[in-house]
């Protein structure tokens, strides 16, 4: 660092870092470049590519940031007054701050190009305020209107929720990964991205444990315990002690887990599980999740299911009263699907409003399966008592098998029950929709609706699609065309290749230099071949990438190892024969 940056971006004396958290194994030496003497990324750009490159790049300048001086730099507020035509006092603010001193930044700005640099020095003396006092008179040469909302806080994440338990003293490093993965598992939070978001079943047994085990729920004696629990594990500390007083209490007069459970039918579940959202509306959490209900007008009370990706934040009075009409009328009626002839009905699911086809019963329809008067009908011969079973159960899959299921589609995000037509129901339930036919292959491809979004599916290979609407537009030349593109990971961008370099004497494609996951690669569009350590990007001919890609088409694709499970023969036993005992007669 300091030969890179100059002796004043190193400190006085090294840098040492130690763990934060209470009884934390340190597992091995931070991960670092190897060697005495570090190579920047510029001195090993060109033998490593793609993630092999980034992963070095980063190891390097966290490695020597952490080593640096910090960075300083100043920040100051500037508010103005000015009297308005009707006499009105407008005010406005300007900030700014500037970096003195780069210090560990300088590390993370290696490898930055000159483009980047210099905006990032025009937007510094954007920011640099003029010298001024308190008094000044200033000219007004330009005035931005800018719009400025309040946000609360951001949800955890996990990174976050981590931090925090570290914070408070509670958890250690090897049990974070468990509390996180409980609290999942156990419904309390769900995933939105990265976000955890807490569910309804959480906001119960949070108001369980503060009103009924306050004791056991707070941070202090969360973190005393852990400590404890420390002292334990190091031998200076008595389990046995230590046990008696968390279950029968201790001399301060702190009940302990026996008083607690003592009182366990004084707790009112029906109360605990309740929620008021205002207006006679309220929230339950049942077995079967959480639901709304009020008293409707003949004194019988109205619920409806709350749908599992609605945020408690999100249920206001207005959403639950929408959730309650669409589930008191047992959905809205749309019209008749012409085909089919039956009803369709949008309704509220625990997954989100959806439409869906009403069935009827053949019982309801008048129709009966008693014989007519006149007809003979011979007596049923009962099964035999062996067979009474099977006959059952057999009985019970062909019904199960004879029943029509309903067809069922989710609304669009831009659909709502009140607005949703007997058009748009028509469409929703004629997913999957045939795009077309690729000529190559012969797969039938479809466009379609899921769980994660809008997509393409072409045999196993699903490709997603920019919006819903899609769906019904998009045609077979289009969905080609993104079949064409290479598939990519999630939260990866296209690349253009590093160098064209011609076309392949052999196959009479072009031929690319490209950056792939284990480094830079040469392909005509149907065989690819990694480049030798001896071959640079900079300097690799058409002829040598010609060589290399006959190379790959000699060999052949390269055949997986098949796994061949070991048989272990079975030992028969030896039937041992037990001598025959013989008693001889009396005399």
């Amino acid at each position: 660092a300091a030969e890179l940056y100059g002796p004043e971006y190193v400190p006085d004396k090294p840098r040492v870092y130690t763990s934060k958290s209470k009884n934390a194994q340190e597992a091995h030496e931070a991960v670092r470049p190897a060697g005495d003497r570090f190579r920047t990324p510029a001195q090993v750009s060109g033998q490593l590519r793609g993630d092999e490159f980034r992963l070095y790049e980063l190891i390097w300048k966290r490695t020597v940031a952490s080593q640096m001086a910090d960075a300083r730099g100043s920040t100051a507020s500037v508010r103005l007054a000015a009297t308005a035509s009707d006499a009105r006092v407008a005010e406005f603010s300007a900030s700014g701050t500037v970096i003195t001193f780069r210090g560990f930044l300088a590390a993370y700005e290696e490898g930055r190009d000159e483009e980047r640099v210099s905006s990032d020095a025009e937007r510094d003396a954007e920011r640099r305020l003029p010298a001024m006092t308190v008094g000044d008179l200033l000219d007004v040469r330009d005035l931005d209107v800018a719009g400025h909302e309040t946000s609360p806080p951001p949800r955890f994440t996990e990174a976050s929720l981590v931090k925090a338990l570290e914070e408070r003293g509670i958890g250690r490093p090897s049990t974070y990964a468990s509390t996180i993965s409980t609290i999942v598992d156990r419904g309390y939070v769900g995933m939105r991205g990265n976000a955890l978001v807490p569910s309804w079943l959480a906001f119960a047994v949070t108001r369980l444990l503060e009103e009924h085990f306050p004791r056991l729920v707070d941070y202090d004696f969360t973190a005393a315990m852990e400590s404890d629990l420390d002292k334990i594990a190091g031998g200076d500390a008595d389990r046995s002690q230590w046990l008696q007083r968390f279950y029968f209490g201790d001399a301060d007069g702190a009940d302990g887990l026996k008083g607690l459970a003592d009182d366990l039918d004084d707790i009112d579940a029906r109360d605990i599980s309740t929620v008021p959202l205002g207006d006679g509306v309220v929230l339950r959490v049942g077995k079967y999740g959480p639901y709304v209900e009020q008293i409707g007008p003949d004194g019988e009370p109205q619920r409806a299911t709350v749908p599992d990706d609605l945020a408690p934040d999100e249920l206001t009075v207005e959403k639950a009263r929408e959730l309650l009409t669409m589930s008191g009328d047992d959905g809205r009626e749309l019209g008749t699907d012409p085909a089919t002839g039956r009803t369709l009905i949008v309704k509220a699911g625990r997954y989100g409003p959806y439409v869906t086809e009403v069935i009827e019963d053949p019982k309801d329809t008048g129709g009966s399966d008693e014989p007519d008067a006149g007809t003979a009908v011979a007596a049923p011969t009962p099964p035999a008592p062996s067979a009474a079973p099977k006959a059952r159960a057999a009985k019970k899959t062909a019904k199960k098998a004879a029943a029509v299921k309903p067809r069922t589609a989710s609304l669009f995000k831009d659909m709502t029950p009140e607005s949703v037509t007997l058009a748009d129901a028509l469409l929703l339930l004629s997913l999957p929709r045939l795009v077309g036919v690729d000529p190559t292959s012969g797969d039938e491809i479809t466009a379609q609706n899921g769980r994660y979004g809008p997509y393409l599916r072409k045999g196993t290979d699903s490709r997603t699609i920019a919006s819903e609407a899609l769906i019904f537009d998009i045609d077979l030349d289009q969905a080609l065309a993104i079949y064409a593109e290479p598939k990519l990971g999630r939260g990866r961008a296209t690349t253009p290749p590093l160098r064209e370099l011609g076309v392949d004497p052999v196959s009479g494609g072009p031929v690319v230099v490209k950056d792939g996951r284990f480094g830079a690669y040469v392909t005509d569009g149907e065989v690819n071949a990694t480049l030798r350590k001896d071959d640079e990007v900079e300097a690799i001919t058409l002829e040598r990438a010609a060589e290399l890609l006959a190379d790959k088409r000699a060999r052949g694709p390269v055949k997986k190892k098949r796994t061949v499970k070991k048989t272990t023969a079975k030992k028969t036993a030896a039937k041992k024969t037990a001598a025959k005992r013989t008693t001889a007669p009396a005399s």
